[in-house]
């Protein structure tokens, strides 16, 4: 029987220990998408013929710089050719300024020089219609200067304002500093000084009369629509030793002491043995009317 030959096996290619891992290793080999690669080349190739990117950023930033040089030079430009026309106008105003001042000056001289003829007329009327009255009626209606003994009542605003409290009698008065006197203040010390006994009283030299009003414009306090500045000088003219007791025993006055106390707001008070009050400015009645015999009979005519 035939011997067959033998088999000769040839050797194998050794694979690549990688082999198993394909897909990884084409990510690995291909990192970046060839349409991303074309890109990439077309742009080098672009920029080779063009303008070097320093070079176009430093154009840029030069180009910035002449129209921002531009633009102040031109705004310096026009602002020179303005500033006469400015200039001009700011003196026209100022001189407009200057003129209405003037002539509220004027007006307010002759609003002063009315006011004096009509006290003038007014303590003549009284001469002539009061009799043995007229000193009296023209005292008690604040239309002629007093002197006598009385009372100085100085009002001044605390050292350093604090603010907010809770405590009286300020607690619902919504003042946002309690440590200045206000109009309610001033209204409440000389209403306690006329229940004193008072007989005539002024505020920084402002005569009071039935028709005065104590209010506020702001921080200021108003007598009669004239401004006040702190301190505050109360006069009044009465029984000195008298009527400060009474006050300072009375509820405003006690009102006064416990600003001081609680907010800081200054007061003094002496007796004074001669205080010289000026009449006040005018005193114009336009609802009251004098009453007459007359006037009566037509009433009890009609009832």
């Amino acid at each position: 029987m035939p011997q067959q030959p033998p088999v000769r096996s040839t050797p194998t290619r050794p694979s690549r220990p990688d082999a198993s891992m394909s897909l990884l290793t084409n990510v690995m080999d291909h990192s970046l998408d060839d349409g991303y690669a074309e890109a990439a080349a077309r742009k080098r190739a672009a920029g080779a013929g063009g303008v070097p990117k320093p070079l176009r950023a430093r154009l840029g930033l030069a180009g910035g710089l002449v129209l921002a040089a531009l633009v102040v030079t031109v705004g310096a430009a026009q602002a020179r050719v303005a500033a006469p026309v400015v200039a001009k106008e700011r003196q026209e105003l100022i001189d407009r300024i200057d003129r209405e001042t003037t002539a509220a000056d004027k007006l307010e001289n002759s609003v002063d020089e009315l006011r004096r003829d009509v006290s003038a007329r007014q303590r003549e009327a009284l001469r002539q219609s009061g009799g043995d009255r007229t000193e009296v009626v023209g005292i008690l209606s604040g239309a002629v200067e007093v002197h006598g003994p009385g009372v100085k009542l100085v009002v001044d605003d605390a050292k350093e304002a604090t603010t907010g409290g809770d405590g009286d009698p300020r607690e619902t008065s919504g003042f946002s500093d309690t440590g200045r006197v206000r109009d309610r203040d001033m209204q409440r010390v000389v209403n306690g000084l006329w229940e004193s006994g008072a007989e005539a009283v002024s505020i920084n030299g402002q005569r009071l009369t039935a028709l005065s009003a104590v209010r506020a414009a702001g921080d200021a306090i108003l007598v009669d629509n004239k401004p006040l500045v702190p301190p505050y000088t109360v006069l009044a003219v009465g029984d000195g030793q008298r009527l400060s007791t009474r006050f300072q025993d009375s509820a405003d006055g006690l009102y006064l002491h416990a600003l001081q106390q609680n907010y800081g707001i200054r007061t003094a008070i002496s007796v004074e043995g001669d205080l010289r009050l000026p009449a006040a400015p005018s005193v114009i009645v336009r609802t009251a009317q004098p009453h007459t015999e007359k006037t009566e009979k037509t009433e009890k005519g009609t009832s």
